[in-house]
């Protein structure tokens, strides 16, 4: 009997789905079905792609109720937040929105003798490895933009969202996307590696751990595969002297602790300048305090478990490590706080960079707070970390958060906002959070490469 993968419902440790993964030869087939069709779809306008991704996005949408519950069921995140549909379609409704622009020749010069242009080329088939945390937005951020360039695309989903990928090939059949242009597929790490090794793709973009984008990378060492990657990340967030404390408050603890902190963009770590750094703190702590831990199927629960016990247990192991060498914790464990995947979520001060809690992903519901004199030493401490995806700068200047952006080893800057992905800026970081981009205008480039026309019109 071959490989199943199973979907460990955070719930209650039962088995909440379960699927078995294709045989190298089965995937193989599907990858050489989609190149297949490739041509075709791409000599389709570029409306009609973006008419039938829409409709599929559309489609997704019509089965938001069936979704909610699902999702809670697999990754723990309370139903009373309604899922992603919001963030799904806004995303894919840009890259729409845009696609045409984007895609179009870049004209270089014509006159009587020369004609030249840049062409956007698809790269062909689209390889898209998608994470668990946010399964939906995290997935159409490539999907949707690599169908309307004129690839095809092959998705495969974490093992914690098992069902998240046939739910959006469901869709997006429904409305008339070719089967063999969008396909969800289930694969072992071995039979991935197998794949893009082979060449069976043209571009490859993972987003998940560091070892999963360092895995991606290796196995497509020599075969010249374009692999983009979103890793991990350690955000920060800096409360200046002149920063809107309760906004500051409330938005960096909702970046810190919603969906239990399992947010690529979630702030880990906040620096706060000590003339509000006791308010600061007091503040924070009376919102988690408040925080309902518990079944994420009831209403009245603001925090569910976490995905998955292993999850959870880093988290702890972090908290446990910290405490040990002098942090301390500000919230009691909660009730509902069973030692596995239900984690009691913490606010830890009189924590330093030597502590992992402040160095490691975290990726739960954890954030330290440390209190600093000026931005000289806000700067220093935000860039100590081996992650840069964004930061969260809090002042009424808007000049000031510039001039520290700039300094700032990340991806995204911030101003008076946290843990927001906006479509038409670059999704994009540095360092060990990965290279490439996603959605805007340049999200469309990293999906096409370019083909150069020079074509003389006279030759004597």
């Amino acid at each position: 009997m071959g490989q199943v993968l199973k979907c460990i419902s955070p719930i209650d440790g039962s088995v909440y789905a379960e699927r078995p993964v294709l045989t190298l030869e089965a995937a193989q087939s599907a990858a050489k079905s989609a190149r297949d069709a490739q041509k075709a779809w791409a000599a389709r306008p570029v409306q009609e792609r973006v008419d039938l991704v829409m409709a599929g996005v559309a489609a997704v949408g019509a089965m938001n109720d069936e979704i909610v519950p699902e999702l809670a069921h697999m990754m723990g995140r309370p139903t009373r937040y309604g899922g992603e549909f919001g963030g799904f379609n806004e995303r894919a409704g840009h890259m729409a929105s845009i696609a045409v622009e984007s895609l179009a020749d870049i004209e270089v010069g014509e006159d009587a003798t020369f004609k030249r242009y840049i062409k956007r080329i698809p790269h062909g088939v689209v390889f898209v490895v998608a994470p668990w945390n946010y399964p939906y937005m995290t997935a159409i951020n490539t999907v949707a933009p690599a169908l309307i360039a004129g690839n095809t695309v092959l998705l495969k989903h974490a093992t914690q969202t098992l069902l998240v990928g046939e739910r959006m090939a469901q869709a997006f059949h429904s409305v008339g996307i070719p089967e063999d242009v969008f396909q969800n597929v289930f694969l072992s790490h071995d039979v991935t590696n197998d794949l893009i090794a082979g060449n069976a793709f043209d571009f490859v973009n993972f987003t998940g751990s560091v070892g999963g984008g360092q895995a991606m990378e290796r196995a497509a060492a020599g075969t010249f595969t374009g692999v983009g990657t979103e890793l991990g990340g350690k955000d920060p967030g800096y409360v200046m002297e002149d920063a809107d404390l309760d906004a500051a408050v409330d938005t960096l603890i909702d970046g810190a602790m919603f969906n239990a902190g399992q947010c690529c963009c979630g702030i880990e770590r906040i620096y706060v300048h000590e003339s509000l750094y006791d308010a600061f703190v007091e503040k924070a702590v009376a919102i988690v305090k408040g925080y309902k831990l518990g079944n994420p199927m009831e209403a009245d629960t603001t925090m569910g478990p976490m995905a998955n016990v292993r999850f959870a247990q880093e988290v702890r192991a972090q908290i446990a490590e910290a405490l040990a060498d002098g942090a301390v914790a500000h919230i009691d464990t909660m009730d509902e706080d069973d030692g596995g995947a239900y984690l009691t979520p913490q606010i830890l001060t009189n924590v330093t960079h030597d502590m992992r809690v402040m160095r490691d992903e975290s990726f739960g519901p954890v954030v330290g707070i440390m209190k600093v004199s000026s931005d000289a030493e806000a700067i220093k401490l935000m860039n100590d970390s081996e992650f840069g995806l964004t930061a969260s700068l809090w002042t009424q200047d808007v000049d000031r958060a510039a001039r520290i952006g700039d300094d700032l080893e990340i991806g995204t800057v911030f101003m008076n906002r946290a843990d927001y992905l906006d479509p038409g800026l670059c999704w994009t970081g540095c360092k060990n959070t990965g290279r490439g981009g996603g959605l805007s205008v340049i999200g469309f480039h990293n999906l096409t490469r370019p083909k150069s026309y020079h074509l003389k019109k006279v030759t004597s």
